[in-house]
């Protein structure tokens, strides 16, 4: 039998591209205005358009695309060279060997050995990202990560994919779970009039719930990699880490250059520069605020005191030491001054400068370095361009607002499960097209909320509705510029991601319209 040949992503694209474009010749165009009534009450009222097909614009969609997705794709260049330069030194490949070498010590613990350490491992790195995605949204940050997650991955003898799951797919499983999450939950609930972050209690337990069936589904799949990484759907597209795994495991020769003491010393005086600028923070978790925390400075002292002795083995640990701090400072400038890809890039790119000096390297080797990083990574970037122009034909045609509106039109007269279920659909077809929370949010909350006040049923029902459709089809969705970014710098295409993940989304999707049901029949706190 002769084998199916799945196009290229690009090919892929460009399909739904011209699939969207003929659409907007048969969809009438359309957009909700906002009306205030006597009341002062703002709603939004849907009101017919001109319609505009696209017919040869399907060809400025790319360009379009590539202006509208520039924040992401300078984000993946630059972490690509970065963590080129990184690499360049040799000091990943000593930390993997050292972080699986010190997991083996695990084993004396009774439940861990019983567990599985490897299982274990992965259980701690998809929780703490989830905990991300729960708690902040973590969402492009993903991308940085995934460079460093799908090579341990491979050198624990597990794919690409499973390396994509431990950071991608845990944090998004927290951020359809989100319990603080501001983009998602504190918009959608703001804009339904309900108290910011109210029903946490029954949130805490869907997180729980939905990241007990994913990391389930993860294990079982990465148990049956490691036993035979054949059966590994990219086994093909992993050999480029398995590539760079063996070429860089010639001998390494641990050494501490003068420019690694130059480096911490110009670093500890910027540290304590900005120590004295922040001495105190306020990190914003939810709708609380932890306020007069010292935490620079704190991270400051430490990042002292650790780089002193790791520079004293080898400058191979002082640069694992860089990235630890990176994540560090990369977590207190999320959550304490509203970081977002223009900071984390240059927290990163910083990153990169100095472990290349610290390694020893010229101006002109660390611009070769980077540029051959870049290179490397280009394919990543320009893919989240081409995925832009999808969006950009049905926003040109005006017909996004249309899709909306008749998808609510066909919730009238329907019992309050199966209503809650069509606005839980509605919110997943939507997220095919708008992938970004906060943007649907201010879309569909203003006509969801107030017609869940005339059916009887609760706001917070509907808020968790548009959670669970926001959150799951995120992992799948070829809009996503994220999970477009994440998969190329993966080297993962995306027609393998799609055929390995929709029976996890068929899961996940089936589960949260279960979660659902119970915000509908059992009185609950907060709804």
């Amino acid at each position: 039998m002769k084998k199916i040949k799945i196009p290229h992503t690009y090919v892929i694209i460009f399909y739904i591209i011209l699939f969207c474009a003929a659409l907007t010749w048969v969809i009438p165009g359309g957009k909700y205005v906002e009306t205030i009534q006597g009341d002062g009450v703002k709603t939004l009222v849907y009101e017919p358009v001109e319609r505009v097909p696209q017919s040869w614009q399907v060809f400025s969609a790319f360009y379009k695309g590539f202006v509208d997705r520039a924040d992401i794709i300078v984000f993946i260049l630059i972490i690509g060279g970065a963590f080129w330069i990184v690499n360049d030194s040799k000091a990943f490949d000593i930390g993997t060997a050292g972080f699986l070498k010190k997991a083996r010590t695990f084993e004396s613990n009774f439940l861990i050995r019983k567990m599985g350490v490897e299982n274990f491992l992965l259980t701690s790195i998809m929780l703490l990202f989830s905990i991300f995605g729960a708690v902040f949204g973590m969402s492009e940050e993903t991308i940085a990560f995934c460079l460093v997650l799908v090579p341990m991955a491979i050198s624990m003898g597990y794919d690409s994919i499973t390396g994509v799951c431990m950071v991608f797919v845990a944090a998004g499983l927290g951020f359809a779970g989100a319990i603080l999450n501001p983009f998602t939950i504190g918009v959608a609930q703001g804009l339904a009039g309900l108290p910011l972050f109210s029903g946490i209690e029954y949130r805490i337990f869907c997180w729980v719930v939905i990241n007990a069936a994913g990391f389930t589904w993860i294990l079982r799949y990465a148990a049956k990699v490691k036993k035979n990484p054949q059966l590994s759907p990219v086994y093909e597209e992993d050999q480029y880490w398995r590539d760079l795994h063996t070429n860089q495991d010639a001998e390494i020769r641990y050494y501490t250059p003068k420019a690694a003491w130059y480096t911490f010393t110009g670093l500890t005086v910027v540290l304590l520069l900005f120590s004295f600028l922040y001495p105190q923070t306020t990190l914003t978790i939810g709708n609380s605020q932890m306020e007069g925390l010292p935490l620079i400075p704190l991270i400051t002292v430490l990042f002292m005191i650790t780089s002193f002795f790791t520079l004293r083995k080898t400058v191979h640990l002082y640069i694992l030491n860089l990235l630890f701090f990176t994540i560090f400072f990369l977590i207190i400038g999320v959550m304490g001054y509203d970081w977002y890809i223009m900071e984390i890039a240059t927290l990163f790119f910083a990153l990169g400068m100095v472990a290349g000096l610290a390694n020893d390297r010229t101006p002109d080797e660390l611009v070769k370095l980077f540029m051959d990083g870049c290179k490397d990574i280009l394919g990543a970037a320009l893919v989240v361009g081409l995925a832009g122009g999808i969006i950009v034909i049905l926003q040109d045609a005006h017909v996004i607002d249309t899709i909306l509106f008749r998808l609510s039109k066909g919730m009238e007269g329907l019992g309050q499960v199966a209503t809650v279920g069509m606005m839980y659909l509605i919110q997943n077809l939507i997220n095919l097209v708008i992938p970004s929370g906060s943007a649907k949010a201010a879309l569909t909350m203003p006509i969801m909320a107030p017609f869940s006040d005339l059916i009887g049923l609760s706001k917070q029902a509907t808020v968790m509705a548009f959670q669970f459709g926001d959150g799951f089809t995120n992992m799948i969705t070829p809009t996503s510029g994220v999970l477009i970014a994440v998969l190329g710098v993966s080297r993962i295409p995306y027609e393998i991601w799609l055929r390995w993940i929709w029976k996890f989304m068929v899961v996940l999707i089936i589960l949260g319209f279960l979660l659902l049901i119970p915000t509908v029949l059992i009185p609950m706190n907060g709804f």
